[in-house]
This record gives C-alpha cells, structure tokens and sequence, in this order.
C-alpha cells in the first residue's frame, strides 16, 4: 500500500554561545506548533511558511518526539513491515540527540534508538520471535562495523530480484534483553569518528545506521508437541498438526546522518576538510535522490553514494519511513536551515509502496521436526533395549525347552528301556514259576493216581495186608508232599503279586514321562509360532525402512524449494502447494520417522539393507546410515557395526551416482573422527574417493568426495600415505567441476594438509619443500588466493601462510608469484589474525626480504 514519508522538524534550544551572540537578533525561525507550521525570516518583516507533519518547539520532551516520529514506525516493524527512522540537519542541531542519547544521567533523554527497542521487546515473544542487530557507520564512503573496528570496507549486497539491500559482512547480535542493547549502542558510539569543529565539540564524521532484523511467527505459537501412541505394539502417530509456520520478518533502520556544514563556519581543515568534503558529496547525492523521487523522474542517481545505495528501500521503497530534520535558531545560520526546511519539504513529496514480507519459516518446522525425532530416538532406544531383552529371554527360553526336552527324552528312553528289562525279568520268573508249579502239580497228580491204583488194588484182594501197610506210608508220604506243593504254590503266587505291585509304578511313571514330553513338544510349538511373527514384524519394519526413506526424500525436496524467503505476492501461491502436500499425507497416512524405524529394525538389519539386489532398497538405506552418521554419537555404533566397510564397498562396486554421492557423503562425516581416519586409510578408502572423483561429474558428488579428502587432510600421521595414495592429486583435479561448493573442499583440504606439514617441519619431523608443491598445486594457490568467494579465499591465504612459513618453499614461492599474494595478503586480509601471521612470515624470511629489496617494494 503507498504511504508518504512524513516529516517532522524540531528546534534546538540556544546554546550558550548563541545566547551571546545573537543577544540583539531575533530569532530565524518562529514556530506555530499548534498548525504545524514554520516561519523561517527573510528579513524583519517578511518571512516564508512551510507545512510540516509535525513541529516541535525547543522544549518538547524526548518522549513526545519518539511517540509522533518512531512509534508509528515501530508498531509497523512489528506488523512486518520495514521502516525507516532517519535525521537530518546541520552540525550541531541535536540529531544524535534525538536519536542516540543513551539516558545515563536522565532516563528522559532517552532517544529513539533505546525507547524503540523497549517498545519491541515488551511486544515479541522471547520463545518464538528474535531480534538481531547490526551498526554500522557510513565514513569517507567506506562501510565499517561499529561493533568489530577490525571489520570494514564491507561490500552492499543488493537482490537482484527483489531489490532488498544487504550487508552481509556485518556483525550481527542478537538481543535478549535491554540492557544488553544499551551495551552495545555504547560500544558503537566509542568508536564512531567525531572530531571538534567550530560549530559543535563533538561533531560525527560519519553516518550512522543502526539495523534491526525482527522475525515473528504469526502462527503456531501455543502448537504442543504431538502425543506418541502405540496401538498393538506396533505404528507410532507423531507429528500431528505440525506445519510450516508464517513468519513475517521486518527491518528497522535509524539514521542518524552526519550534519551538513559550511567550510567557513566549522573552519574543518586537513583531514577534517576531507571528511567535511565525504559527507557533503553524500548528503549531496541524498538529495539528489529525494529531488528525483520527488519529481517522479524516470532516473533516480541511486547509485552514486554508498549512502543512497543503504536508504535505497526507505526513500521511494517498501520501507514506511520518517524523518526529523533538526534546525537552531541562530540567525547567524540561516542558510544552512533553509537547505534544511527544503529538503524536508521535498521528502513529504516521496511516495512509498509499503509491502508486508511474510514467508514459510521452514527452518523452524526442520527444528520442531528434529526436537520430536530426538525425543523419539530416546523413546526408541529403551524400546530396541526391550525388544533386544525380550529376543534374549525368548532365545534362553526356547534353549532351555529345548534342553529339557532332550533331557526328558533321555531319562524317559533310560526310564523305559529299564522297565522294560525288569518287566522281562518278572515275565520270566513268572513263566518259571508257574512252570515249576504245573510241573510239581502233575507230579503230584500222577503220584495221587499211583496211591488211587493202590488203593483199589487192596479193596480187590484184602489178603495182601502186608502190602497195606507200605501202601499207608508211601499214603502219608505223599500227602506231605502235596502240602508242600500247596504252599510252594502260594509262595509263588504271592510272588506274583509283589511282581505286579512293582510293574504298576513303572507303568504309572512312564505315563507321567509321555505326559511331560506332550507338553513340552506344546511349548516348543508356541515358541516355534512366537518366531515366526516377530520374523514377520521385522518383515514389515524393512517394509517402512523403505517408505520412509522415500517420505524424508520427499520433505527434503519441500523443504528445500520452500526454503527461500517469500514476499507476500508468492504466499498464496506457497500456501496452494503446502495445502496440497497437506491433504496428501493425510491420505496416505502418518508414517513412521527414521528415527523410530532405526531403534526398532536395528542397525544391523540396516546395514543389511546395504547388499540388497533392489537398487532402491540400497539407494534408501545408504541414505538413511548417512543420515545417522551425521550425528556424532551414531559413529562409533556405525563403524563398529562394520557400516564403514559396507559404504567403501558400496562406493568400489555401485555404478549408481545417488549411491555413489550418499556414500561418500557417509564417509566424509566418520572422517571427522580421527580414529575412523585411521580406518579408512587402512582400508584403502583414499584410493576408493580418488578413483571416485576422476569419475564423477555431479558437483555434489564432488563436494561430498572433496570433503572426504580434506578431512583426512588434517591427520598428521597420513600425511605420507594420503599423497602417496594419490589423494593431493584427486583434490586437484575435482577443480575441473569450477563449482564454488567443490573448490571450497578442495580449498580447506590444501589448507588442512599445509597446516600438518608446517606443524611437522616446525617439530623437525619432516624436511625438504611441500608435498603440495611438488604435486603442483602452487599455481592454482595463487590463481585462487584473491577469490571472491570467501570460503575459498580463507582456505587458500591460510594454506599461503603455512607454505611460507618455511625457507626451502620460499624460492619456489618466489617463482610462482605467491610472494605478492602474501604482500596482499599481510595488508588487505579481513581477518586479523591471517593479516599478522603473513605479516609475521615475511618478516622472517631473509629470502622474501631480499627478494621486496630487489624489487623496490617498501614493506
């Protein structure tokens, strides 16, 4: 929506000086607050009015300026809009003391800077919302921080799409709390140039900006973190309700210019003269900016000041922006406060299009998303220690069975076998017996007939008397052998009967026996079907390994094309795409995180997934070990498990390029660590990532493998191995790829290596010139050493620095035109500490001293 720039003036009391002075004059300036307006005197009786937004009289409080001048503009901060607070005047009038005054002595003269982060901390939500600064000031057309002095000449970034204006070198504080704020405003005022003129003691020589970057989410505030819920032991629901909040982010700006002043009246000479001429030219360019805009002309000179560049949105911009300008009343000083009132009065005429700037926070739904998987591997870790515990239990169970078994089957064989021999036994005895018995029983039966032949043989002749008598005895010597067949009789039946009586017992515990070992045969069968299902539940763990690896693909891809900031003529837009993707995955269901998938599969059984014939089975499970190698505390775990093994022979035999990228991704973070360095080596994975990289063509293939490399780079101990094995050479040539990512790795791996060699020549460990050099890698230093990337140019003046700390490198130095690199390096660096330690190497070479006297260079 368009809004003007309003404009109020304010009156600056008389100073003792003017009180002097100006004692028989009458005043320039006659305000009517009461109709806002301003009467600026031509003469005694003729004087010009202006119309103005607002007008403050020398007494008005610093609170009411604040109230009518910034408040507006902050409460619009917060809405999402950007805004814009500047000050303008001639040196002297109270511009830093509108805007600045800290309040030590007097809460009162609190200024706009300090009461405007009051407001915006007592409205944000410490939880949700942050508040980052930046300061800057603007001197002799140079950016410089004003919390890190070291920090200057920063560039100005300008989008090229949207037309928002950056610094990206500044240091940028967060803050907490006020008094932190206050803290830091003093910090930037110590160090802003003033300088003592004429028309003020303490007059700035430079612009001051102050930035303030708010962020706020608009939505999803009191969201609670979804409830886990087990259903049957098996499927988790997590992350209901999360979604991508809006966050709108918004940008004040406070401008507290430096005055305008007239070379006669400061009577600035020297440097002074210079720094008068800067901010001239400046404010000169500002108001040609103001005119143009004003004007409505087709051609605004934006870019012929640094400081028209940094107010590019606040004045014919975005930004709702206000400005005071600030005037004396001396009649000595008159023409400066008619420039003044004039260049007020054509700001009123700048139009703004003021746009709120709301976008999808992904960042933050990535850090809700990664608070849940954290609390879920916590969850899932107990879990998978259960789920372990329980398989041993259920393993020791069915052992035990299965040994009692056997062992029940043993005693019940040894049981039966030895009934069986005493019941043959008995049978035998038995059979004897009753033989014996029926044997003596036709003995005596015969013998009964004998006596019966006898008997009838003496009743037919009576006369045989004397065979009578010897017929009697035999008579009664076979009757007592009849009795004692009676009683052999029921000896052996009594017999008979104890036989039985021990059968008996026998055939009852062999009953007993067939009945345990039906039961345990009972229990092995249970456990046999236990087996099978948690067989089957690992079946279908696999299953979900798989569907979630494709989900976190997918996200990744959301995340990644949302991940841009978006104005808010690309949120509807947005917001279709994110309802769609809503609706989706609520049709097809919650799915489990690879968190959760991971403690209960186990990574073992992940690993496994590693030598699957299914390429996208291996494609998904490389994909979710990389993203468990990331974290630190899964390393030891992974290479224990034999992982670093699996992904070497996945990176030696894989033709796939996902595969190929994931992997080395994988290794590049175990690399990290100084032990699995060691086992890479040993395991020939230097030659594995050099053969890698001569093959691939994918950048980030490249910059996974260039990551690798560098980090094995930094191990002192592989210096020899690591060059031998080719690996200085697979660095250099993945710069063919000419990708900034890639020559980044590749710059921080030079760099790594020069650092282990430098250190091991200073311990007398290693003699002779680099390895580095002899591998060829010096011109491509040098090419590099001035590279607009940042990342690259570090890496590389760094790698610069440690080569040249050593004399038997310095003439090959010399020869390659590092020497003027290190010159440049030692005056132009943006970090203090690279500056000095090449400033330091130079000075202690006697080869690089003789080689700046021969060549007349001072130094």
């Amino acid at each position: 929506m368009p809004g003007r720039v309003r404009v109020a003036v304010r009156l600056r009391p008389k100073n003792q000086e003017e009180l002097v002075a100006d004692a028989d004059f009458a005043d320039c300036v006659e305000l009517q607050p009461e109709l806002q307006r301003l009467k600026l005197r031509r003469n005694n009786w003729d004087s010009d009015t202006y119309q103005f937004d607002e007008v403050f009289t020398e007494f008005a409080s610093q609170k009411r300026v604040y109230e009518v001048v910034a408040k507006p503009v902050v409460e619009s901060v917060l809405e999402g809009y950007n805004g814009t607070v500047m000050a303008y005047g001639q040196t002297g009038t109270g511009k830093t003391f509108t805007l600045g005054r800290l309040g030590d002595e007097d809460t009162a003269d609190r200024g706009i800077m300090v009461r405007a982060m009051e407001d915006i901390l007592a409205d944000i939500s410490p939880e949700h919302d942050s508040v980052t600064v930046s300061y800057l000031q603007l001197y002799m057309e140079t950016v410089q921080d004003l919390l890190s002095p070291g920090n200057y000449n920063i560039p100005i970034v300008e989008d090229p799409k949207s037309g928002d204006v950056s610094v990206p070198g500044a240091t940028v504080v967060e803050i907490r709390d006020q008094q932190s704020f206050v803290e830091l405003l003093r910090t930037g005022e110590a160090h802003r140039f003033a300088a003592n003129t004429k028309l003020n003691t303490e007059s700035s020589r430079s612009h001051a900006i102050l930035m303030v970057n708010v962020k706020r989410a608009m939505y999803g505030r009191q969201d609670k973190e979804s409830a886990l819920s087990n259903e049957n032991g098996n499927g988790v629901n997590i992350l209901k309700g999360i979604r991508a909040p809006v966050v709108r982010k918004s940008k004040l700006v406070v401008v507290d210019l430096a005055g305008s002043e007239r070379i006669d009246k400061s009577g600035s000479e020297g440097h002074a003269l210079e720094e008068a001429k800067s901010i001239n030219l400046s404010l000169s360019a500002l108001g040609k900016c103001i005119n143009a805009l004003a004007e409505n002309s087709s051609h605004v000179p934006i870019r012929d000041s640094k400081l028209t560049r940094l107010l590019r949105d606040s004045f014919g911009g975005t930004a709702r922006t206000s400005l005071v300008v600030t005037v004396g009343p001396s009649p000595r000083h008159r023409g400066e406060t008619a420039s003044t009132i004039s260049f007020g009065q054509r700001a009123m005429k700048v139009e703004n299009m003021v746009k709120l700037k709301e976008e999808f926070d992904y960042k933050s739904l990535c850090r809700r998303y990664e608070i849940q998987i954290d609390k879920l591997i916590a969850e899932n870790e107990r879990n998978a220690k259960a789920l372990q515990n329980a398989e041993e239990e259920r393993d020791r169970v069915v052992r035990e069975a299965q040994d009692c078994a056997i062992e029940a089957q043993n005693k019940l064989s040894s049981a039966l076998e030895r009934v069986a021999a005493e019941r043959s036994s008995y049978q035998n005895e038995y059979i004897d017996a009753l033989q014996k018995l029926e044997d003596r029983e036709k003995h005596v039966q015969q013998q009964k007939a004998a006596m019966e032949a006898k008997l009838k043989d003496k009743n037919a002749d009576p006369w045989k008397e004397g065979q009578v008598n010897g017929t009697g005895e035999e008579l009664a010597q076979v009757k007592w052998l009849l009795q004692k067949e009676i009683q052999m009789r029921e000896h052996a039946e009594e017999e008979v009967k104890i036989l039985k009586r021990k059968i008996i017992p026998s055939v009852n515990t062999e009953m007993l026996e067939n009945a345990e070992v039906v039961k345990l045969n009972k229990r092995l069968e249970d456990e046999v079907q236990q087996k099978s299902k948690l067989e089957e539940e690992i079946k279908s763990l696999k299953h979900q390994l798989l569907q979630l690896s494709f989900e976190a693909d997918e996200t990744r891809r959301v995340l990644d094309r949302g991940g841009s900031g978006r104005n808010s003529t690309s949120s509807d837009t947005a917001m279709n795409t994110f309802k769609t993707n809503q609706v989706r995955d609520a049709a097809n269901g919650q799915k489990a995180t690879i968190a959760k998938l991971f403690e209960q599969v186990g990574l073992q059984k992940i690993l496994s997934l590693l030598e699957s014939e299914d390429v996208d089975v291996r494609v998904h499970a490389v994909k979710v070990v990389a993203n468990l190698a990331a974290e630190e505390a899964n390393q030891e775990r992974i290479v224990e498990a034999g992982g670093l093994n699996s992904l070497l022979m996945l990176l030696r035999s894989s033709e796939d390029e996902t595969i190929r990228r994931v992997s080395a991704g994988a290794i590049a973070n175990l690399a990290m660590n100084e032990t699995n360095q060691e086992l890479i080596m040993n395991h020939g994975g230097i030659g594995l990532l050099s053969r890698t990289a001569d093959e691939a063509e994918d950048p980030q293939t490249l910059r996974m493998v260039a990551g690798a490399i560098a980090n094995l780079c930094g191990n002192d101990k592989l210096q020899i191995k690591l060059r031998s094995e080719g690996g200085i050479r697979a660095l250099l040539g993945m710069v063919r790829c000419g990708h900034p990512d890639v020559l980044a790795q590749v710059a921080r791996g030079i760099a790594n290596f020069a650092k282990c060699e430098s250190r091991a020549s200073t311990q007398g460990i290693k003699t002779g010139r680099s390895l580095l050099i002899d591998d060829g890698t010096l011109p491509w230093i040098v090419q590099n050493a001035n590279n607009e990337a940042s990342p690259i140019r570090r890496h590389i003046e760094l790698a610069l620095c440690h080569l040249a700390q050593h004399e038997v490198n310095a003439k090959d130095l010399i020869a390659g035109g590092a020497l003027w690199e290190l010159v440049r390096i030692s005056r132009d660096c943006s970090r203090e500490d690279i500056r000095n330690l090449a400033h330091r190497t130079i000075v202690s070479s006697p080869i690089f001293q003789t080689e700046l006297r021969r060549s007349h260079t001072e130094f």
